[in-house]
């Protein structure tokens, strides 16, 4: 049965609050790009009015000081409507309509814009806190000191030829008309170096800026007045103001106590000049189309917060239920996953790879470790099987022989006794292979490594086993190459090569022979045994290290072996850190050859020093036990 996950670790509950905070962040983070997308537009509106407002006012302030009176005014009041987009509209000072752009409209806003006079032209655009007395006059209200076009045409003469000379000394500048007509030149060097910072006037700038004769006349009346303003206010400098052509007067700043008094009675003097000359002050109104309409605002209102909400409750409505979608997707290769793994383990059961990404692969695993499972399991039977049959033989030639014996059929002499000898013998053989076995899958067998000289050790083998070849008309001896030398337990090393050796005589007919072979190299031994027996069939090589397997499955214990000795030499190959492998020509020979490492510790399954000095730990799955009795078991 399933066991139910708690909500707080539910992978969709968690795939849920994470889609739900995604959503959330990713509201908020709209919610702030709208925020400040509108502001800036906001902003930006806000300048674009402040410019339009700034361009009523110049334009009008400019008109004002062109004309005597505010007659004429109505298109150039049309064409600033137009051009903005708002409502324009001038007053008297009683609030008396001289020209609006919308005289059908309603009332005029309760405050005026601002004051458009173009003899004080405070706008409220305007900076403020000068260090210094600035004139307030606008610049285009000339009246008096307008040139006609003669003296313009002598100016215009005057200044090309000014020009023409300071270009020839390296000057570089451009003729400026003023809106009285006046013809100026303005020069500099490429450093950016002024005339005045070199005192050059090699080319006549100072009688291009002496006045003219109508300039002249008007600087009289001005000077006039100037002097009159100055005596009014007991200034030490009244009646020796002579201004030049530009309103200054070039000893002024040296009389810095009066030097204010001066500037101020220059501009109100130049205002009673041009009083007549420009139209009177009149107030500006300037608003949206409709009389008293405020400008536009971002409003929160009722129905845009109901709207604002019902779009972020979609929003999350929607993540939610594809987010759930996904989820449920995903889980469930997961819980068809949990359900086959809480299945009985003898029914092998297999999951449906559907998915390719994480889920797939880990289902793809699970089928492997099962399709394991079970190949082990059926190998696991199939051992039973096969040591209750290794068993069963000698066990049966023993009981029956002491039925025999105790029902009196036969007298237990000695060839009788000899006989169950034997037959124990080959019991005990057995089970000691499987002692063997058993302890290297339980990790319980240790090896005790020492110096050995493999010469020796192949002459060992080879001695050992040379009455067993001579009866059986095979010959047998050993070619070692140099002086190869490694560390490893050599009783079990003169076990794994028995058990190859006994393999060898056993399959190689009288005449033949078997050879054991050796050679060091590049921190490795080689050690080969090699007949001229029946062969291996090719499709047999892979299967020759497995528990119980024969190339004859007829043949018996006492002359096929028991089908351990080849598993034991795996094990013991394995457990000193190095490799057995197999190859043969079938009729014709046989190698097997065991590659192992010249120091302790430097193969792929080297064992690791530990547990009891001098032994080398193997791992789990290696021979590991006391250590065994020196004896040469044939196989």
């Amino acid at each position: 049965m399933g066991r139910n996950v708690p909500l707080r670790k539910s992978l969709l509950a968690r795939l849920l609050v994470t889609s739900v905070l995604i959503a959330v962040c990713s509201i908020v983070a709209t919610a702030w790009l709208a925020v400040q997308t509108t502001t800036r537009a906001i902003q930006q509106e806000q300048g674009q009015i402040l410019s339009d407002d700034a361009k009523i006012h110049d334009t009008l302030t400019g008109w004002a000081a062109g004309h005597r009176d505010w007659s004429g005014v109505q298109p150039v009041i049309e064409r600033l409507a137009r051009v903005t987009g708002r409502r324009v509209a001038l007053t008297d000072q009683d609030r008396h309509v001289l020209a609006d752009s919308a005289p059908k409209a309603p009332g005029l806003p309760p405050r005026a814009f601002a004051v458009i006079d173009a003899l004080r032209s405070d706008t409220p655009l305007q900076g403020q806190g000068a260090s210094e007395p600035v004139s307030r006059i606008d610049p285009r209200a000339v009246g008096p000191y307008l040139l006609p076009a003669a003296e313009r045409a002598e100016l215009a003469r005057v200044a090309g030829k000014v020009l023409a000379c300071l270009r020839d000394e390296g000057w570089q500048g451009k003729v400026v008309d003023s809106p009285s007509g006046r013809t100026t030149v303005q020069v500099a060097r490429e450093d950016q170096t002024t005339l005045d910072a070199y005192g050059f006037d090699d080319c006549g700038l100072a009688d291009l800026s002496r006045p003219t004769v109508t300039e002249q006349r008007a600087l009289t009346g001005l000077d006039t007045l100037v002097n009159a303003c100055l005596t009014r206010q007991r200034s030490v400098l009244a009646g020796y103001v002579t201004l030049s052509a530009d309103f200054t007067w070039a000893k002024g700043r040296k009389m810095a106590p009066d030097f204010r008094t001066l500037q101020e009675c220059i501009d109100a003097g130049r205002r009673e000049q041009l009083r007549t000359f420009v139209a009177p002050a009149a107030q500006l109104f300037v608003s949206d189309t409709g009389a008293g309409a405020s400008p536009p605002r971002f409003d929160l209102s009722r129905a845009n917060t109901t709207r604002i909400a019902g779009v972020t409750g979609l929003v999350l409505l929607l993540t939610v239920t594809v987010t759930a979608l996904i989820a449920t997707r995903l889980v469930r290769p997961l819980r068809a996953l949990t359900d086959a793994a809480q299945q009985p383990t003898e029914q092998h059961t297999r999951v449906p790879v559907t998915t390719g990404d994480e889920t797939g692969i880990l289902a793809q695993a699970f089928n492997d470790l099962s399709e394991r499972r079970e190949r082990t399991e059926t190998q696991r039977k199939a051992m039973v099987s096969d040591i209750a049959h290794e068993l069963r033989t000698p066990l049966t030639n023993i009981r029956g022989w002491l039925e025999v014996a105790k029902d009196g059929i036969v007298v237990p002499d000695q060839r009788l006794l000899s006989s169950l000898h034997d037959e124990a013998l080959l019991l005990q053989h057995i089970i000691d292979d499987l002692q063997d076995l058993a302890s290297a899958d339980a990790g319980t067998l240790r090896l005790h490594p020492e110096p050995v000289r493999l010469g020796d050790l192949l002459d060992q083998v080879a001695d050992a086993n040379r009455a067993h070849a001579r009866a059986a008309g095979v010959s047998i001896g050993s070619d070692v190459r140099g002086d190869p030398r490694l560390s490893a337990d050599p009783v079990r090393l003169r076990q794994a090569l028995g058990n190859l050796v006994s393999n060898a005589l056993r399959h190689t007919p009288a005449g033949g022979s078997v050879r054991l072979r050796a050679h060091g190299g590049d921190g490795t031994v080689t050690i080969e045994v090699a007949d001229t027996g029946s062969g291996i069939a090719p499709e047999d090589l892979p299967d020759v290290f497995d528990r119980f397997w024969r190339a004859e499955r007829s043949r018996s214990r006492r002359t096929g072996g028991s089908g351990l000795g080849l598993a034991i030499v795996r094990q013991l190959a394995q457990a000193h850190g190095g490799t057995v492998a197999a190859r043969s020509v079938p009729g014709e020979s046989t190698v097997f050859t065991l590659r192992l490492p010249s120091q302790p510790g430097t193969g792929a399954g080297a064992a690791s020093a530990g547990g009891v000095a001098g032994d080398a730990a193997v791992p789990r799955g290696r021979l590991r036990r006391g250590r065994p009795r020196d004896r040469h078991r044939g196989h």
